[in-house]
């Protein structure tokens, strides 16, 4: 399984050119779906996307033989694709860069997803915390000290005491976006007969309810085994 992570040179261009809201900004995650979907259709034959803060992942078909399989091919060319795309869409100039893990088991990459998707829970109490100090008057080297040593549960209550449940926050925020195929039906014209004929199609669905915890593992698991069978 090849899974390729783009790691973005954003910090500059979100903070100070777009001022994007913090910690989360639904304009800036709509940025990063449509990039990640973009990467799903650019020739590579991918079973899912996963995006998070300023990071996209994604899962080769195991199959996939584009370019030989030089990694060096894939890392450019997803690199210029995302860069691309964001570029296009944002306006003004901004860039990517990619690293390829090669992981030989099914295990493995689901462990890899599943530590992806318990990293922003993390991040995002985190960025949460730190953003409702600086709100509250204090600077960059306050707020920091602030929730320094805080354990998530900690920060959680923190956020609680100043009217913010962070149980209620929108999950896109606390898991991530998944991006993955699925079928539907569509009506078209027989062009033999003109009559109408029901044909099925795929199109990417865009999920920002992800599971969590085991259910999440299980799901990527059948995105794998869905592909192998």
């Amino acid at each position: 399984m090849l899974v390729p992570r783009g790691v973005q040179s954003l910090s500059g261009v979100t903070k100070e050119v777009c001022q994007f809201e913090a910690p989360f900004d639904v304009r800036f995650r709509d940025l990063m779906v449509e990039t990640a979907a973009s990467l799903m259709t650019c020739g590579f034959r991918v079973i899912y996307a996963y995006t998070e803060s300023d990071e996209i992942s994604l899962l080769f078909d195991r199959s996939e033989q584009l370019f030989g399989r030089k990694l060096r091919k894939y890392n450019s060319t997803l690199a210029g694709e995302a860069s691309a795309k964001f570029s296009l869409l944002l306006g003004t100039v901004a860039t990517f860069d990619c690293r390829i893990s090669q992981l030989p088991s099914l295990d493995l990459v689901v462990d890899y997803f599943r530590w992806r998707h318990e990293d922003i829970a993390r991040n995002a109490v985190s960025a949460h915390c730190y953003w409702m100090c600086r709100r509250s008057g204090l600077d960059e080297q306050q707020a920091t000290k602030k929730i320094f040593g805080l354990s998530v549960g900690q920060q959680q209550e923190l956020l609680f005491q100043q009217g913010i449940n962070f149980n209620d926050l929108p999950n896109w925020q606390k898991r991530g976006v998944g991006l993955y195929w699925e079928e539907y039906e569509r009506l078209s014209e027989n062009r033999q007969t003109g009559g109408e004929v029901q044909s099925v199609r795929r199109r990417i669905k865009r999920d920002y309810d992800l599971l969590m915890k085991d259910e999440y593992s299980k799901f990527v698991s059948r995105l794998v085994m869905q592909e192998i069978i």
